[in-house]
């Protein structure tokens, strides 16, 4: 368990390092039969150690080598797909397929040895082949980059996300010893099933602030908690874990793969190191677990201490570093405070991308292309500061610099140059702001 998570993060994190290298993976077709043909081979040692059990020991190693290879490029790919959609299209295709997946592990674990290789063997190939149906749907101006533009790196919520992945990693042993396993547990399940009947049935007026909100109690409740409550302590602690970290999981999905769409930014190196910071983090929570447990820590007392210690660490980091000003503005993941139809939504989205289009263009910076959003939301330069907690004055300072770069002198050019419609009343809308200049 450990060497197959240690491949499959260096080989996430080499790809990320090597992002503007190698580019997009989505159009190289020889990793698809590569990664397809690892898995297979990597399938077929396991199922050979357990007819064969003399040679678990030599099939061990391509096993681990092969799986740890090929799923980390499965991951890429189907990361990169997920950054040319929307978020309410990743929303709904992301929990839909934690549902699946679930519901394959239980039709799986009634299946007699030899069927069951049948079927994961071809689960590989269908993955694969449904990836890359994705890829051949969309438009090709939706399709990842060849020249990704820059972003800085959201490190604030990768490493939230690992505090969560470290409390998980805590816990995955006892869910192992369950009888539906971490990847199939009810929370799972339960979470994914929440988001997805949400999108559904609410569209785009669905509140993805639902997912982060549920996240950090039931995770306090799993480790501090449920664990003093007598016989279910237990069953009810995994469930908590599980469905926290899912709901996490989802959250920083639908944010990394926004960045993603809106910014162009590169999936590869986007997900490369978020996954593989991720798996570290819950690779050291196991490590924890299993060490308390082998040498006894503290005594009695080691797990309760293990347990306060990954509550003080969970509240501290969210309250730290999680910040819904950063979500919408630096991140630009608008689409988390519900509320608006889809319609809308898009709308809001398509004019980001051509904000995004002409800071590149013009060479604003990251902050300039911040207040340029805004300006084109028609938000005044006293919203602007405020929304963006800058100090008095610096937002003209940032308008005057806009506006000499893309050399025009009033919003309603501002507008024209962007594409966006005038409200009505426009010419009061347009004055308010470069009055404030």
């Amino acid at each position: 368990h450990y060497a197959f998570d240690l491949v499959m993060i260096a080989t996430m994190f080499l790809c990320a390092a090597l992002a503007k290298r190698i580019g997009p993976l989505f159009g190289k077709r020889s990793l698809y039969a590569v990664s397809g043909v690892a898995l297979t081979v990597s399938t077929l040692c396991m199922f050979a150690s357990i007819w064969i059990p003399r040679s678990a020991d030599a099939l061990a190693v391509p096993a681990v080598l092969l799986g740890g290879f090929g799923i980390a490029l499965v991951i890429l790919l189907w990361s990169e797909l997920y950054g040319c959609l929307n978020p309410f299209r990743v929303a709904l295709y992301y929990s839909a397929s934690m549902i699946v997946a679930a519901l394959l592990i239980y039709l799986c674990r009634g299946l007699l040895l030899p069927w069951l290789g049948a079927v994961v063997l071809v689960l590989p190939v269908v993955s694969l082949a449904a990836c890359a149906a994705g890829f051949r749907s969309l438009p090709s101006g939706e399709l990842p980059r060849a020249k990704p533009s820059k972003f800085s790196f959201p490190w604030k919520i990768v490493l939230l996300m690992a505090i969560y992945a470290f409390a998980y990693g805590l816990k995955e042993s006892s869910m192992y010893q369950s009888t539906l396993g971490p990847h199939s547990a009810f929370g799972t399940l339960a979470v994914a099933a929440i988001v997805f009947v949400g999108v559904i049935a609410r569209g785009g007026k669905f509140d993805f602030g639902v997912i982060y909100r549920i996240a950090l109690p039931l995770m306090v409740a799993a480790f501090l908690i449920l664990p003093n409550v007598g016989v279910l302590g237990q069953a009810a602690s995994d469930f908590c874990t599980s469905a926290s970290y899912t709901a996490f999981s989802i959250l920083i999905m639908l944010i990394m793969a926004n960045i993603c769409y809106r910014y162009g930014v590169s999936a590869l190196w986007l997900f490369g190191i978020e996954r593989s910071v991720r798996q570290v983090s819950m690779w050291l929570g196991r490590l924890v677990a299993d060490g308390a447990q082998s040498f006894d820590v503290l005594g009695g007392n080691g797990e309760l201490f293990i347990s306060l210690l990954t509550v003080v660490a969970i509240v501290t980091a969210t309250t730290i570093l999680f910040s819904e000003r950063d979500l919408s503005s630096r991140w630009g993941a608008n689409f988390l405070a519900g509320g608006t139809d889809s319609a809308a939504m898009i709308r809001k989205q398509e004019l980001a991308d051509r904000c995004a289009e002409v800071a590149r263009a013009y060479k604003l910076s990251t902050r300039e292309e911040e207040v340029l959003l805004l300006l084109a939301q028609r938000k005044t330069v006293g919203i602007i500061e405020r929304e963006l907690f800058i100090a008095n004055g610096t937002a003209k300072a940032h308008v005057r610099h806009i506006y000499q770069k893309l050399d025009i002198h009033t919003r309603q050019e501002l507008f024209d140059l962007l594409g966006v419609e005038a409200r009505e009343g426009g010419k009061g809308a347009g004055a308010t702001a470069d009055e404030g200049l």
